[in-house]
């Protein structure tokens, strides 16, 4: 995901994509520890995407605050 496609989405569109990419992440760490993860660096990627989401959530809200 980029950052401008982001900040384009609503904050309630923002918090589904977020508990989307943390079920993600759940998952993906689930399938590593039982050992069927093939692709290990796609858990760097969400984990990314998950600040990613969370640092614009975090500009909205500062943006409507002052």
């Amino acid at each position: 995901m980029k950052a401008n496609d982001l900040r384009d989405l609503t904050v309630e569109e923002l918090l589904k994509k977020k508990k989307d990419a943390k079920e993600e992440v759940f998952n993906l760490r689930f399938q590593h520890s039982t050992g069927q993860l093939d692709n290990v660096a796609r858990m760097k990627i969400v984990r990314r995407d998950v600040a990613r989401i969370e640092t614009i959530i975090r500009e909205k809200e500062l943006k409507n605050r002052g």
